[in-house]
């Protein structure tokens, strides 16, 4: 099962950072080695209110299916619905692999409506 195809409420989005080593030296003084040329674990933290619980369940299943956090994944266009800004993860936007940094977290509003929130991160 792919994952759902539904627009969120709401999308936090941090682009990650370059990977790099500090070297400190006892002087106070610093070397910084950058090892890549890319952003590394860009996070994406997508929130869907007040759906179904048919629809809620989805996330998990999908969640089951890619092994927890294990699975990489892309996400479909309906997960940038709204976003007007460039792509997402240097660009890629949904071509890039994501892959579950925790599990979906469900929340009951009422009977059969749920909200969920699902936190991402990327992989190169």
């Amino acid at each position: 099962m792919p994952y759902p195809t539904l627009a969120p409420s709401t999308r936090d989005y941090a682009p990650g950072d370059w990977p790099v080593k500090v070297f400190p030296a006892q002087s106070g003084a610093e070397v910084r080695i950058r090892y890549g040329n890319q952003r590394t674990n860009p996070t994406l933290a997508l929130s869907y209110d007040n759906i179904t619980d048919a629809n809620a369940d989805a996330f998990l299943v999908h969640y089951n299916e890619t092994q927890g956090t294990f699975l990489t994944f892309t996400l479909p266009t309906e997960a940038l619905t709204g976003w007007r800004g460039a792509a997402l993860n240097a660009g890629s936007g949904t071509n890039a692999a994501w892959r579950y940094s925790s599990p979906p977290q469900v929340t009951n509003i009422r009977p059969g409506i749920s909200s969920v929130r699902v936190e991402l991160v990327g992989v190169i």
